[in-house]
């Protein structure tokens, strides 16, 4: 099936270079639209997400679900399984990577000798000589997935644990565990009571990964709670002061947007928050525009996922003319990790406030605080209907406000809206 969809792809490519357009092109091979203009832009779709020519990989499901993920997917590859988590990773720019070895496809396919190649891709014709003679492991050729998976399956390299079978070394970190020794002490003690023999030789590391990783039971679970902190799990080793991204797309600050943005003299910047209901189980989006103050709320029924949220937010923004489509401004809550997707239907630039900042938001917390009026907290908001959320911002939109010299934000939008 994947040599039949390369295929496909490849007849497509040579259409489009001889100037059959993207529509004709599709509708001989049979391929839906968008596919076609996936093709056509260099896309490549896999199981989690897409990859793009620039190398930027799209997670179409936050990396934090994937991590809590029982049963990982894997790919199938010549000797076994291999997870689709280590396929994807990049390792370095030395390595052949997945786009490349799809442009190798392709010029492969043109009849190309080896050195011109390598010359076409930047890299050494040993490099792509040992490429085609190591993973052409299909009776079809070379195939550039399959490819990619066997040379991610043959990273592995796995290495039996000092500690995975029993013998005195195994002994010995069993009983100084049972005294409660660190694995620190464990390793340094084991120089001084046995100086002359190399193989009573372990890292504190292997000792706390026989513990806690516990793929062949080297050492009993039980010892964990032996260890200073007595932890029935890891914890991550990464710099306490570094701030987690919740975001797989880089997110562009508050410091680089617009000067205009803060004058407001220029309509269609906009500012975004969550009203979160009772126990953080509902949620209604609110985008406020910040000349105007005009509300738009997004329906969130189910959940307030980044999905929902970015759904949410595209179908408010459907109905506005592109001249009051310019920014977005929110917070760096998790539920815009689809910021770059809110971005591309709506052509809006979206921008991040720092965290913790909430006066940096002046416009749209005054505008929350109004609409606490109709959602009250600790109230369950998944009850508000689509009709029920329109009329609250009407009524909200249709009140004379102070900053807009008594005018209504329902007025303002509309004179905006006749100008364009």
């Amino acid at each position: 099936m994947a040599a039949y969809s390369d295929a496909k792809r490849q007849e497509f490519l040579r259409l489009r270079r001889e100037g059959v357009s993207r529509r004709e092109a599709a509708g001989r091979l049979g391929i839906e639209a968008h596919q076609a203009l996936d093709w056509d832009k260099g896309i490549r779709v896999f199981s989690k997400g897409r990859i793009y020519p620039d190398r930027r990989i799209v997670l179409y499901r936050p990396a934090e679900r994937l991590a809590n993920v029982k049963n990982p997917r894997t790919a199938w590859v010549q000797g076994g399984r291999v997870a689709l988590a280590r396929v994807e990773q990049v390792i370095d720019s030395r390595y052949l990577s997945l786009l490349e070895r799809e442009r190798l496809k392709d010029l492969q396919s043109l009849g190309l000798s080896i050195r011109r190649i390598a010359t076409m891709m930047g890299r050494s014709p040993s490099t792509i000589s040992r490429e085609l003679r190591r993973n052409t492991v299909s009776r079809h050729g070379y195939l550039p997935h399959n490819a990619h998976r066997t040379s991610a399956k043959r990273r592995e390299r796995p290495r039996a644990s000092k500690l995975a079978a029993k013998g005195p070394l195994h002994d010995y970190v069993e009983a100084k565990l049972a005294k409660r020794w660190s694995p620190e002490q464990i390793s340094h003690r084991l120089r001084r009571d046995f100086p002359h023999d190399e193989t009573m030789r372990v890292s504190g590391e292997t000792i706390y990964q026989a513990i806690y990783v516990h793929l062949h039971g080297e050492l009993k679970r039980e010892f964990a709670r032996s260890l200073r902190r007595g932890r029935s799990a890891r914890k991550s080793q990464r710099d306490p002061h570094a701030r987690a991204s919740r975001f797989v797309d880089p997110m562009t600050p508050l410091t680089e947007r617009p000067a205009e943005v803060e004058s407001r003299a220029v309509p269609g910047h906009w500012e975004g928050d969550l009203i979160v209901g009772a126990g953080s189980r509902s949620a209604v989006a609110t985008v406020v525009e910040r000349s105007t103050r005009y509300v738009v709320l997004g329906y969130l029924p189910v959940e307030r996922t980044a999905e929902a949220v970015r759904d949410s937010l595209i179908a408010a923004f459907s109905g506005l003319p592109s001249s009051l489509r310019r920014t977005l401004t929110w917070d760096q809550g998790a539920e815009m990790s689809e910021h770059s997707s809110v971005a591309m239907v709506t052509n809006m630039k979206v921008y991040f406030y720092d965290p913790a900042s909430p006066w940096q938001r002046g416009t749209n917390e005054n505008t929350n605080g109004l609409l606490r009026q109709y959602l009250p907290r600790r109230s369950d908001l998944r009850i508000r209907s689509l009709e029920e959320l329109t009329a609250i911002a009407d009524e909200l939109n249709g009140r004379p406000r102070k900053s807009l010299n008594w005018d209504t934000p329902a007025e303002r939008i509309a004179a905006l809206l006749n100008t364009t």
